[in-house]
């Protein structure tokens, strides 16, 4: 049988992005507190990333679009990313801590639509799913948020991490090699051909419905820890949420693909939720942390389902040329906006009302975003 190097290259560059993810994401905020940040100073650079993508995703998109190339593109990101990854580690001091983490996340987010739209065309071409190469994300992700701590407590606790982060970006600079551009047949984007993106009602309605039910979400990934950690939890149980949500959306992530394609993605989109609902009612009723921790198994039926639909319906809804430009505008305001609203109402409920109201607020957000989703598919199924 004969290796698709594109497939294996792909699969390969989203194991590794994400597996640094799950350096990044758990341990950075506890690798600040070293350096002597207050949480209200680490709160504030935490932030920093999603404020500075909402900037960073339609411009890299627009860029990338505008060349006819996702991998160079990418690879220039890479390379500032990690300068900006040095600058972080290697220097202290407020300012400069908060301005290599602008310079981090302002080349290192951009890069994820871009990789997810070469997926899409890639597998496309071949007759595959995009779930079947992205799939391989949540493994890397999974598989290091297991196995990192007990590898940090052995060499050095979490002053290491920079080194297992520089050490996991070598892959993914290999594994681009390797990797063709997938070039667009349309007429090349330019300023003037961007304005259809933001005429297109129904795409601009789309993103408002997913915002409306992103927010919640990234609510939950901005301060689940906390809570956890108020209601008892240390900071290996922490780790072990992470590892279960990302370990419980491989299965989905390989198989939707043979079920999702016998509905409307609105309707899907629609169930989903309505399991978000039902999630946060959960979340916000029990408070024994290991109870918790189990139920980021939901995950799968909810984050994995959401984010595989929402792609693929972007991809419908635009011209093939704008297909990175639409795919930065769903991980701006998925990343960046979702991000900054529900990080910032999320802490301030739980601070003047405790971490169970945070889940109150996303139970509602959820069951508007299914109204929404249901209801404007109802409307276009009236009209058709």
């Amino acid at each position: 049988m004969k290796v698709d190097k594109q497939i294996v290259s792909l699969s390969g560059v989203n194991f590794f992005y994400y597996a640094s993810s799950a350096i990044l994401l758990p341990y950075l905020p506890l690798y600040l507190q070293t350096k002597g940040y207050t949480a209200a100073e680490i709160g504030l650079l935490m932030m920093i990333g999603p404020f500075i993508s909402i900037f960073a995703q339609p411009f890299w998109g627009y860029v990338s679009d505008r060349f006819n190339s996702v991998k160079n593109i990418v690879f220039l990101l890479w390379v500032l990313s990690l300068l900006g990854s040095f600058g972080l580690f290697l220097t202290s001091g407020f300012g400069l801590t908060l301005g290599f983490i602008l310079l981090l996340y302002f080349f290192l987010l951009p890069s994820v639509p871009l990789i997810d739209n070469l997926v899409v065309k890639s597998t496309a071409g071949r007759g595959m799913s995009y779930g079947s190469v992205r799939v391989w994300g949540s493994i890397g992700f999974s598989s290091v948020a297991l196995i990192s701590g007990l590898l940090l407590d052995k060499l050095g606790g979490v002053a290491k991490i920079p080194y297992f982060y520089w050490v996991l970006w070598i892959f993914p600079f290999l594994l681009l090699a390797f990797i063709k551009d997938e070039k667009s047949t349309g007429q090349r984007i330019t300023f003037n051909a961007i304005g259809i993106i933001f005429k297109s009602k129904s795409f601009l309605w789309f993103m408002l419905m997913i915002l409306v039910i992103s927010i919640p979400h990234r609510m939950n990934d901005a301060l689940l820890g906390l809570y956890l950690n108020k209601l008892g939890a240390t900071d290996a149980m922490v780790s072990w949420a992470w590892a279960i949500a990302a370990c419980s959306e491989i299965p989905v992530f390989a198989l939707i693909n043979r079920y999702i394609h016998r509905y409307h993605e609105l309707t899907v989109l629609g169930i989903v939720a309505i399991l978000y609902t039902i999630r946060w009612i959960l979340y916000s009723l029990i408070t024994d942390p290991w109870v918790l921790i189990g139920l980021q198994v939901t995950q799968m039926l909810t984050f994995a389902v959401l984010w595989i639909v929402a792609v693929q319906y972007v991809v419908r809804l635009l011209p093939e040329q704008f297909g990175s430009t639409g795919q930065s505008i769903l991980a701006m305001v998925f990343m960046g906006l979702a991000g900054i609203i529900g990080g910032s109402i999320g802490g301030w409920l739980s601070e003047q009302w405790g971490g169970a109201s945070m889940y109150v607020f996303a139970t509602i957000m959820s069951a508007i975003a299914a109204v929404m989703f249901l209801g404007t598919q109802a409307v276009m199924r009236g009209r058709s």
